[in-house]
């Protein structure tokens, strides 16, 4: 059994979901385990992650529209510290994962067919985010 570990620096264009599938295989894959299991970390509090449709752009712009929904920008939070976006980043996040699993089998990550691993940026601007990865397995 042996374990690795690496940090990922995102830079966020904009508000809402980035794959960062490719980069994440490409750094397993360098690893040369067969069997185990990654965990892939947010280092954030106004971003998240999800496992989540990577074939149809319009899905990604349902989730995004569907995460604006139910935490809108408001001025009625009483934390707006970084502005109109800072609280409703932070609701979206507790909504969704800072952390997922995904196994590793015969080299491969068992993302199916149609999923994709995402940073969910939930700020407006631009950001430089990390998200950590360590593998455990053989």
């Amino acid at each position: 059994m042996r374990q690795a570990t690496t940090v990922l620096t995102i830079d966020t264009p904009r508000q809402g979901m980035i794959e960062v599938t490719r980069p994440i295989v490409a750094w397993v894959r360098e690893q040369r385990m067969d069997e185990g299991l990654l965990t892939v970390f947010c280092r954030h509090t106004s971003a998240s992650l999800l496992i989540q449709e990577n074939a149809a752009p319009a899905a990604r712009r349902d989730v995004e529209r569907y995460f604006a929904r139910i935490a809108p920008e408001s001025t009625e939070y009483e934390h707006d510290d970084e502005g109109p976006d800072d609280m409703p980043a932070h609701l979206r996040s507790a909504l969704t994962a800072t952390q997922l699993s995904v196994p590793l089998i015969d080299g491969d990550l068992m993302l199916g067919t149609w999923q994709g691993i995402y940073l969910f940026e939930h700020r407006r601007r631009p950001h430089r985010r990390e998200v950590a990865l360590h593998l455990l397995g053989e």
